[in-house]
């Protein structure tokens, strides 16, 4: 077992420099994401006649690495299995088209209310099942993304619109500048996506994000030092949907038509096999695992049906042969600290064993700092017999 890293401080690089994860220079990171920015312009200027294809397929890989980084949070750093984030994907669409279509709202201003709304129905559903583990609380969520698709379908409240959804949703805007072209959408999205990178990097890291991952390990030693599991498996939950929620917001303003159809079971399937496929627990992972399985499937489009069959038998070799994922988290390194090194008046251990300020020990061999010496034999000019004083001082 494993210490918990909620206890102990931040992770601190131990052993040799070459033992230590490397890690890609900032500078390094700033410039590939500017230059990702800047693909439409390239495309742009290569005067390419399938840019707009390019790009919708890029917006539909930045729309679910959202969604994936989303059920990271309940799967790579929790631990629990949920195969109905599609669900939540939906609160959130729909919610946008009703305020949108119903009362006028503005696109963009209907982001806190759709990830409101996708929190609030993660937690009601999520209560009562948040103590189920592994595949008993997979079948639950299974059941759960299929209620809220056979719900939509029935058109709830006359709401939904019914198996034909709703359509004519508004183009967002941003500052009077209407978000119309695909190269907008791009700017939109993969903004998106650095602030959601961004957001869970800084939870990873947080007391929260390092409790999550104690539980995933070991959820009954997480309950021994104190930490109450359900409330922080209900927070990541919740977390994960609001997110998911947001991401809703992002597709019905670019779709304009949503209906029950791009919510159902399948979509939740691809998520999860995302996290999974990528690394659970790594952002690095869950990005990469987008474009794996979003972004490969489109680029073999010419191998028509058959692609779907080399991507499966890719997806299962992969799985035996390197189980953990294509990118799995760096495992953290805590440096723990020696109980007697808070001790008033105690040197640590770099003094001594129990290190002192220059006072013997009871034998006379446990003495720090300056007084290790006298601690250790006394001083024979001071005492008639040559022994050690218990204090550290000849006799």
């Amino acid at each position: 077992m494993s210490f918990s890293p909620s206890v102990f401080g931040p992770p601190v690089p131990k052993g040799p420099p070459s033992a230590r994860p490397r890690r890609v220079p900032v500078p390094f990171l700033v410039a590939g994401a500017a230059l990702f920015l800047l693909l439409p312009v390239f495309f742009r200027a290569a005067g390419l006649a399938y840019a707009p294809y390019l790009l919708e397929g890029l917006n539909t890989v930045g729309l679910s690495a959202i969604l994936a980084l989303s059920l990271n949070v309940i799967l790579g750093y929790c631990g629990m299995f949920n195969m109905g984030h599609a669900a939540f994907f939906a609160v959130g669409a729909y919610t946008t088209a009703v305020l949108n279509l119903d009362f006028g709202w503005p696109v963009l201003w209907t982001l806190p209310a759709a990830g409101l709304a996708a929190g609030l129905f993660a937690a009601a559903v999520a209560g009562p099942i948040i103590h189920l583990r592994g595949d008993y609380l997979l079948i639950v969520t299974i059941g759960i993304v299929e209620i809220v698709r056979i719900a939509l379908t029935n058109d709830v409240f006359g709401l939904t619109g019914g198996p034909n959804g709703r359509f004519g949703i508004a183009r967002p805007t941003f500052f009077g500048f209407r978000i119309t072209q695909p190269q907008h959408f791009f700017y939109l999205i993969w903004l998106s996506v650095a602030l959601s990178l961004f957001l869970f990097r800084r939870l990873e890291g947080s007391r929260f994000g390092r409790a999550l991952k104690f539980i995933k390990e070991d959820p009954v030693a997480a309950e021994g030092i104190g930490i109450n599991t359900s409330r922080h498996k209900l927070m990541a939950f919740v977390i994960g949907a609001v997110w998911a929620g947001f991401a809703g917001t992002l597709y019905a303003a670019r779709m304009r038509t949503i209906s029950p159809d791009s919510f159902n079971f399948s979509e939740s399937v691809l998520l999860f096999t995302i996290v999974i496929l990528g690394g659970s627990g790594s952002q690095r992972g869950v990005l990469l695992g987008t474009f794996l399985v979003m972004g490969l499937p489109e680029l073999f489009r010419f191998l028509r049906e058959s692609r779907l069959l080399v991507f499966g038998a890719a997806l299962v070799v992969m799985m035996i042969f390197r189980p953990q994922g294509l990118l799995p988290p760096r495992p953290a390194v805590y440096s723990l600290q020696p109980p007697w090194d808070g001790l008033p008046g105690q040197g640590g251990a770099a003094n001594g064993a129990f290190g002192g300020n220059g006072d013997g020990g009871a034998d006379g061999k446990t003495g720090g700092g300056d007084g290790d010496a006298e601690a250790a034999s006394g001083d024979p000019g001071d005492a008639p017999d040559g022994r050690a004083d218990p204090r550290g001082e000849g006799k």
